[in-house]
């Protein structure tokens, strides 16, 4: 009787040339120096930007050191140094 096993082959390596090694230890180096958010999603947060305005709210989204910040007029994205924590 045959069987219908099919060997799972994502656990085994597969070989890489050296330049897609050094690509992506150049990603991992360059993504390690890059600027990040020191608030995480949850964050009561104030915001004051010339062009947003000042509005406060809950942080909802983190992109590198990009931050949505979820307020009661909307969804507005501010840069982590334009924000301030709620006391």
């Amino acid at each position: 009787m045959a069987t219908n096993d099919v060997q799972d082959l994502s656990g085994m390596g597969r070989p890489i040339s050296l330049a897609t090694a050094v690509a992506r230890g150049w990603e991992r180096a360059v993504g390690a120096l890059s600027p990040r958010s020191p608030y995480r999603i949850g964050d009561a947060v104030l915001g004051d930007d010339p062009f947003n305005g000042r509005h406060e709210g809950t942080v909802v989204s983190q992109e590198g050191a990009t931050v949505g910040v979820k307020t009661v007029r909307g969804l507005f994205f501010y840069d982590h140094r334009q924000l301030r924590r709620l006391d």
